[in-house]
């Protein structure tokens, strides 16, 4: 059902229901009425069903429809370890909280029907939780434990709080501490638990590789490729055919290279760059993925069905198989590729003057690690730069293009984050043997501004264009994140402007400008980046904010994700004749869609990616428990101190772990009333720790606070020593 038809459907429902004369009716009394046939009714079965999930239509506990109470709204339930809970309604700024009593037995991620309650002056909204419309969670991975006659299941996911009864029919033969997968087959109450049924054993939780399985089976993320998807896969050629290289425009005698981590297979970006007089001439060549992953296929199905490739510790969950990932849309060293390409000829302030998108046959001259690069460029190494002689040029060249695009993007305002990524070395098995910060370096700079002018001008261009498009957008911050966040930085000394018709990029930029290399830097700059939206996928441009950007897209990547993928095809269509009124309909229509799968699978993968991060970071430090760290303090509240350590781990000093003195938290800081001593600790401050537990099914790490050294001791017999607070 399209679209389109859906929204003519639930007029027809809607005038029908909200009808003066209407007497709530239930499912079949409305199919007779609406003179549905029995083959239509599950159509009808889901229009109602979507109307209830929007909150357009109230369904009674006897299953019939009628007019929503004025009072009554619709969204889903967001569970918390702790018990209560909050509810997100669409078109409400603020998600309401519901207490733990109030919650009406929800499961994380239900869609429910709520009330509001009476505002408590200032506090955020109350609401209570009346219905239960429908289950967002219908498999639980957890830990099996077996009873006598029958067994039970808790929850790998701290959020379902309740222990899953298995009866000993349904177990499949599990035994205590085995990881397994639980169907739901009935959802519980306030007063009963959830009941299941075990669907596979996964192994014993001590079981190496059983984690991470885990975790990639709690959010459902797919293993293998279906059959046809396979099968339509091994059709493709591992070479390009010499008929698909005609038509399009030969670069292959372009000294090209691609530039990448070292273990990276799917090398769908490569760089060409020359100067003429005062202008660069640019290219950024994609990889040519549609050409093989043609609409409505197997392949493209699948692709859309998994939006992104997900990069866990130890493994990639491609969007694509790697037959075309790593094979034939792979931009391989000596081997012709077709691509994509976006040639940009750019003056010398940093300005794209002009453009040409074309469909392109390639040939990569060397394929180039971020290492090898930034060897050569700020290493100066001379054995890398005598291997890769005759690149150097273009290489200098592109630090120069780069550094140009870098300061024009800061002249306008765009928002810079320089987190370190985390690198964990995993052995054999699977253990964490070396947890890192991966900083970026030239390198990585280079090609990171090379790809933003690239989807910066392909957006504008089509924009313009007026095609229906898939746009990356980053929209303004809510006004009240701002004013907490002007609050905190106040505390150092700090300020930005805000006016009342939103904050500009530009002050958040100024803000990280002047904090850097000072002792709060890392802190501030995590606060900025939360008190700000996160982007996602639209139909509509409406800009990127922490670029600064007025026209943004993600076209660089069609690998590994699928909106990329999908302007390709629509920048293809355009680039043969231009695209159809019927095809303008037909992209109108299925675009939405598009974009709203697209954000969902962008954000399912990130959650796993930190999942699988915070296990083997906690599993790296409960091998470490009694040893003494420097960390710095990144966060508090009324439980306690959060410290991050230098290979950004962060773990928690509990405030009922510090000392016997009385402790207590005030205005962003922990303040110790002692008989003998005062101590304040405040956020970005330096302190010393000592690894005190781990939990590795909570994802948790304990600190404590370590005594000074002997030789601090003996400097600061008064006890009134003053905290460091350099970072590292």
């Amino acid at each position: 059902m399209t679209d389109e038809v859906l929204q003519k459907r639930k007029k027809i429902i809607l005038d029908i229901v909200k009808d003066e004369h209407y007497v709530p009716m239930k499912a079949k009394e409305l199919a007779i009425l609406l003179q549905v046939s029995k083959e239509d009714r599950p159509d009808l079965d889901y229009v109602l069903h979507e109307l209830v999930a929007s909150g357009e239509i109230m369904l009674s506990k006897r299953g019939k429809y009628s007019k929503p109470e004025n009072h009554i709204l619709t969204g889903t339930f967001m569970a918390t370890a702790k018990g209560f809970g909050f509810v997100s309604v669409e078109g409400m700024e603020e998600d309401i909280y519901i207490k733990e009593n109030r919650t009406g037995g929800a499961l994380d991620k239900d869609i429910v029907q709520l009330v509001l309650l009476p505002s408590k002056g200032g506090k955020r909204q109350e609401g209570e939780i009346i219905k239960v419309i429908s289950h967002g969670i219908t498999e639980v991975v957890g830990i099996f434990q077996k009873n006598k006659d029958f067994g039970f299941v808790k929850a790998d996911n701290q959020k379902f709080a309740k222990d899953i009864y298995i009866p000993e029919a349904r177990s499949k033969g599990a035994v205590t501490g085995h990881k397994v997968v639980v169907k739901l087959t009935d959802f519980g109450s306030k007063s009963k638990n959830p009941e299941g049924i075990v669907k596979e054993i996964l192994g014993h939780v001590n079981d190496p590789g059983v984690d991470i399985l885990s975790i990639i089976k709690s959010f459902h993320l797919p293993e293998e490729f279906p059959k046809p998807v396979m099968e339509q896969a091994g059709q493709i050629e591992t070479e390009v055919l010499e008929e698909e290289k005609q038509g399009r425009l030969d670069l292959r005698t372009w000294q090209t290279v691609t530039i990448d981590g070292e273990d990276a297979k799917d090398l769908d970006d490569a760089v060409t760059l020359t100067k003429e007089g005062n202008r660069y001439i640019l290219g950024v060549h994609i990889a040519d993925v549609t050409h093989y992953v043609t609409e409505n296929s197997p392949l493209d199905k699948e692709a859309l069905k998994r939006g992104t490739s997900v990069y866990l510790v130890d493994r990639v969950i491609p969007m694509l198989p790697h037959r075309l990932s790593n094979g034939i849309c792979s931009l391989n060293e000596g081997v012709d590729r077709l691509a994509l390409s976006c040639i940009m000829e750019i003056d010398e302030k940093g300005n794209v003057i002009g453009h040409n998108i074309a469909e392109t046959i390639i040939r990569v001259d060397r394929r180039m690690s971020y290492t090898s690069v930034k060897k050569i460029l700020e290493d100066r190494d001379e054995a890398e730069r005598k291997e890769y002689e005759a690149l150097v040029p273009m290489f200098e060249l592109m630090q120069e293009l780069a550094a140009l695009l870098r300061e024009k993007r800061k002249q306008r305002g765009s928002i810079d984050f320089d987190f370190p990524e985390t690198k964990i070395i995993l052995d054999a098995k699977g253990k964490p043997i070396e947890i890192k910060p991966y900083e970026r370096n030239t390198a990585t700079k280079i090609i990171e501004d090379f790809m933003l002018i690239t989807n910066e001008t392909i957006a504008e261009d089509y924009f313009w264009q007026e095609i229906p498009f898939v746009y990356r957008t980053h929209d303004t911050p809510d006004p009240e994140r701002i004013e907490r966040l002007e609050v905190f930085i106040n505390n150092f000394g700090y300020g930005i402007k805000n006016n009342r018709e939103g904050i500009h990029p530009k002050e958040l930029q100024k803000l990280l400008a002047r904090i850097e290399d000072s002792p709060e830097e890392a802190l501030i700059s995590r606060l900025t980046l939360r008190s700000m939206k996160q982007a996602k996928y639209t139909v509509e441009n409406s800009g990127h904010f922490g670029l600064s950007a007025k026209y943004y897209c993600h076209f660089t990547s069609p690998i590994r994700r699928y909106p990329d993928l999908q302007i390709h095809r629509i920048i293809k269509e355009n680039l043969h004749g231009g695209i159809a009124e019927k095809r303008i309909k037909h992209y109108s229509s299925i675009l939405p869609q598009v974009a709203e799968q697209s954000s969902e699978m962008e954000r399912r993968a990130d959650e796993a990616e930190r999942d699988t991060e915070k296990l083997k970071k906690t599993e790296y430090m409960s091998k470490r428990i009694g040893e003494r760290f420097t960390g710095v303090i990144s966060g508090m509240s009324t439980y306690g101190i959060y410290v991050e350590l230098p290979n950004t781990v962060e773990g928690m000093i509990h405030v009922n772990s510090l000392t016997d003195d009385y402790y207590y938290y005030k205005e962003e800081t922990y303040e110790m009333v002692g008989e003998q001593k005062h101590r304040v600790f405040k956020l970005g401050q330096t302190i010393d720790i000592i690894v005190e537990d781990t939990d590795k099914l909570l994802r948790t790490i304990d600190f404590c606070l370590a005594e000074p050294e002997e030789e601090e001791r003996e400097g600061n017999k008064d006890g009134q020593r003053e905290c460091e607070t350099n970072c590292e």
